[in-house]
């Protein structure tokens, strides 16, 4: 295959919390990169999927979930949408079967010069002639947008026919990655992302949103990968309920994170974990940095 016929491109997946971007970027993927829960805001990092095949190289960008920021965590969770639009050659934005234009929202995609493809997901729960309904809708709403798909990234229900169309607007160029490289973030990040999803998937109200995972030490031996992580909370009240009586929230969170991680990674696991306090760390810059999200 000639140098010059190989395509290379980044592609950005953005939208509301909670529309399943992550969910469509692990299909695409055909691997599980993204965490995903029913509650909103689960993405907090720009997480990148490095989809190679024998003449292209797709880097899919799953982000946040746009929102209006509240606090300083927020401010940098935008700052990863900002930096990958700016960076891609193709858009997918998506929405959920129910959702409605919201001026606020979607006014700035009407104003990007880069090539946007509107994603209709959650096609699974469709009733009646709600698919060609909503198709016409958004071509009325977004009339700047180059075409519109509808999929369940849940299903996987037309999900294979998007890779033919990514292609077209891939531009000539060699890849961006090592061949053998799928994702752009360290072992280290996916079990601390394990970690979260378990907490969101087992705790309620504010508990998931006020919760950091660090790993402190990833020592990976010829059978067994051993992990040692911090989970940081904002308040000592927090604290007594992540752990749950006799330990016992804590250490289902454990067992469910380490058969996940053992999947992942194909060795057997042990994994440790401890809590901590760090006051009101959503809102203060200086631990956003210790905790990854500034530079």
């Amino acid at each position: 295959m000639a140098e010059t016929s190989f395509k290379s491109g980044f592609v950005s997946i953005v939208g509301k919390p909670n529309v399943g971007k992550s969910s469509l970027m692990n299909r695409l993927m055909g691997e599980n990169l993204s965490i995903i829960t029913a509650k909103a805001q689960t993405t907090r990092h720009r997480i990148m999927g490095i989809l190679n095949g024998e003449n292209y190289q797709i880097v899919y960008s799953d982000t946040p979930g746009i929102l209006e920021p509240k606090y300083s965590l927020h401010d940098a969770m935008m700052s990863y949408v900002k930096v990958s639009l700016e960076d891609a050659d193709l858009i997918l934005l998506v929405v959920a079967l129910q959702d409605k234009y919201e001026p606020d929202l979607f006014a700035r995609f009407q104003k990007i010069q880069t090539p946007i493809l509107l994603i209709i997901n959650k096609i699974d729960l469709v009733k009646g002639s709600q698919v060609e309904d909503k198709v016409t809708y958004w071509k009325e709403q977004l009339p700047t947008i180059k075409d519109i798909f509808t999929v369940s990234a849940r299903t996987g229900q037309h999900v294979e026919g998007l890779l033919p169309k990514l292609l077209e607007y891939m531009p000539i160029h060699p890849p961006y990655f090592p061949k053998d490289e799928y994702t752009d973030r360290s072992e280290r990040f996916f079990a601390s992302e394990i970690i979260r999803e378990k907490i969101f998937l087992n705790y309620e109200q504010e508990i998931p949103y006020s919760t950091e995972v660090s790993i402190n030490s990833f020592k990976e031996e010829e059978d067994i990968i051993r992990i040692s992580a911090m989970i940081y909370v904002e308040r000592d009240s927090q604290k007594g309920i992540i752990i749950g009586k006799g330990a016992s929230s804590i250490k289902k969170v454990g067992v469910e994170a380490r058969k996940d991680m053992e999947s992942f990674f194909g060795k057997k696991i042990f994994l440790e974990t401890h809590v901590k306090v760090a006051d009101n760390w959503r809102k203060q810059s200086f631990k956003l940095k210790q905790f990854g999200y500034m530079e």
